[in-house]
Formats: C-alpha cells, sequence, structure tokens
C-alpha cells in the first residue's frame, strides 16, 4: 500500500457507522454548514438572482465576516454551543493524504467504517464530518465528505506540504 501523508497535527473523534447510522448521517448533514450558515444561503441566494453584480466582491466577503464573527460573540456570550453527537473515542491524527489519514495509536478495526468529526485549523474554525473506513489499526480511507469539506482538506493537506517544503529548504540552507 502506497499512501502519500504529510505530516497534520489535528485531531478526530469518532465512532463505528453502525452504532447510530440514523443520527450520525443526521449530524453529517448539519455539519455541512447549509443548516448552521444562514449568512452563506443568503449570499447564494443574493449572487443567484444577481443581486450582488453590482457590489464589491472583497467589501461583500469582509461584510459576510463580520456577520459570522457578531454570530460568533453573540453565542459566546449567551455561552452557546453546538450540540454534538457524543462519540466513542478521541484520537490525534499524525498524517493525512487526500484520501487517507493516519491515526497516532492503532485503536482502529480493519475493514469498519466510522463516523467522525475532525476541527479544522482553519479560518473559520468549524467541525467537519467524514465517514471513513480502517485499513488496519491507524490507517484510514476516507469514503465520504461534503465537497465544501473536501476543499479545505485539500486546501489545508497543500498548506502543510508547502510548509514541509519550506522547512527542508531551511535546513538545507543552515547546512550548506
Amino acid at each position: 500500500m502506497n499512501i502519500r501523508l504529510v505530516p497534520a497535527p489535528i485531531s478526530i473523534t469518532f465512532s463505528p457507522a453502525a452504532e447510530d447510522e440514523e443520527n450520525f448521517l443526521r449530524e453529517y448533514h448539519k455539519l455541512s454548514q447549509t443548516d448552521d450558515d444562514p449568512i452563506a444561503q443568503w449570499l447564494k441566494l443574493a449572487k443567484a438572482r444577481g443581486d450582488t453584480s453590482q457590489s464589491d466582491p472583497v467589501l461583500l466577503n469582509l461584510m459576510v465576516e463580520l456577520h459570522r464573527k457578531i454570530d460568533e460573540l453573540e453565542k459566546f456570550i449567551k455561552d452557546e454551543k453546538p450540540v454534538r453527537i457524543e462519540l466513542m473515542h478521541h484520537a490525534d491524527i499524525e498524517s493525512i493524504g487526500f484520501h487517507h489519514f493516519k491515526i497516532k495509536e492503532e485503536i482502529l478495526s480493519a475493514g469498519v467504517e466510522y463516523y467522525g468529526r475532525i476541527e479544522m485549523p482553519v479560518y473559520p474554525k468549524r467541525d467537519i464530518g467524514i465517514y471513513f473506513k480502517a485499513l488496519d489499526g491507524d490507517i484510514a480511507e476516507i469514503i465520504k465528505m461534503h465537497d465544501r469539506d473536501e476543499k479545505e482538506w485539500n486546501t489545508y493537506l497543500t498548506a502543510r506540504e508547502r510548509i514541509l517544503i519550506r522547512e527542508m529548504k531551511e535546513g538545507k540552507s543552515d547546512t550548506d
């Protein structure tokens, strides 16, 4: 098995998918952020109607992000936390690839499908829902992820690769 992985300091919470299929699928769809982000829904509709054609896209994005920040502050002040399903395991992810990841401990059961949540270290911070299948005790293959989440995952992976390349170049220049 030749899987290219890049070190990434993120973590995952997960449970076997068969334990609560209906509720896991419900949360998975909620985490796609279409339910949780009314401003994004409004913006999509406005763009589809052509209402934003006269707007500066940078200014519009700034306004949307400010609105999201105000929403986050309001939730923080009210001490509102998103309701999440209790998942059985928590593990640190050691490294990631475009369709795979490796966790630090060997706690997966080969062939078992799992549902999990990963808190992505991107802006704005949010959880993404994934379904994955254990290839062995610590290697997993991602089998289901929302399109938007997949783009963020791939962007994060690419950023991690750039950091590694930069560190290798700096290491070589130090020894030269």
